[in-house]
């Protein structure tokens, strides 16, 4: 597996906010990963992605490259040149909850910078990539295209994105789910604040509707390890209403339940073969993206 090199440079999250449009941030982004890679994930990429995917009921077993679940434990299909056109849909939660953010920059923000520089990996190797952006639906969504002036379109529509105070992501899952015709990869960007069981279902009904499904879970650093301490007062951002407490008495209680959110959350994904990815806003984007490229990589070197 390729390595990081001892002296790659990556730009804090806080700085991005910075630096100009979400298209210039997604340059900046792509350009530290290929400074900061021995190999460029824009070459490695679309073999990494399209030369395999999950398996799904319907599948011909002969077609399961075996090698590839002794390593993972998981059924992988070992695609035909003619299937390997690389089609991904991001879908990018714009809810309330996500504009939340202990320094700088919200989840809603860093989720989008995430998004804007995977579309722009996804187009600069020749593929597709198409974007919806949803809350309690499906409220703005672009078709895929290849071509370059996509990009100006995604970044256009992201940055004018209003958060709205509640989501719905199983209904938005369900709806995509029947709308894509054709399988493909789908890449969901959310903190996943939201009725658990129903984001499941919609979970399942997508990745066994034979799509690659990758789940890129957006949390802040001070939900993951809830460092706070004195008297403080939490504001539900979604209607939940206030509450005024010492987050010292309750830290143990909140550790133990966000804990069991993320394992039921993981494990729905390993039932589903789906990729979960967490992703820690404090984190550069550049590590987040290429910590899942080098283990997407890993599958190809399987064989």
């Amino acid at each position: 597996m390729a390595q990081l090199k001892q002296n790659a440079k990556y730009l804090d999250p806080e700085i991005l906010s910075g630096i100009g449009s979400l298209e210039i941030v997604a340059r900046q982004v792509v350009e530290g990963l290929r400074i900061g890679l021995h190999r460029s994930p824009v070459r490695g990429i679309s073999s990494e992605f399209t030369a395999y995917r999950q398996y799904v009921p319907g599948d011909e077993i002969r077609q399961i490259d075996w090698k590839a679940y002794a390593r993972f434990n998981r059924y992988y299909i070992k695609q035909f040149d003619a299937e390997t056109n690389f089609v991904a849909n991001l879908l990018l939660d714009g809810s309330e909850s996500m504009t939340y953010g202990s320094g700088k920059i919200s989840k809603l923000e860093y989720a989008k910078y995430l998004a804007a520089s995977m579309a722009y990996l996804i187009v600069k190797q020749g593929d597709s990539v198409g974007v919806g952006m949803f809350d309690g639906e499906l409220q703005n969504y672009i078709q895929p295209k290849s071509n370059l002036s996509i990009l100006s379109d995604i970044s256009g529509e992201m940055e004018k994105l209003e958060p709205q105070p509640r989501t719905n992501v199983g209904a938005v899952l369900h709806e995509f789910a029947n709308r894509m015709s054709q399988r493909g990869f789908v890449m969901l960007f959310s903190d996943l604040f939201d009725n658990t069981e129903e984001f499941i279902n919609g979970l399942n009904h997508l990745r066994f509707g034979g799509h690659n499904v990758v789940l890129f879970h957006v949390l802040d650093r001070y939900e993951i390890e809830f460092p706070l301490n004195g008297m403080w007062k939490f504001i539900g951002l979604e209607g939940e209403g206030e509450l005024v407490t010492q987050p010292a008495r309750v830290r143990e209680n909140y550790l133990k339940e966000f804990e069991g959110f993320v394992r039921q959350i993981k494990n729905a994904c390993d039932r589903a073969e789906v990729d979960y990815v967490m992703v820690n806003t404090g984190d550069p984007i550049e590590h987040t993206i290429s910590n899942y490229l080098l283990q997407r990589s890993a599958l190809a070197k399987a064989r």
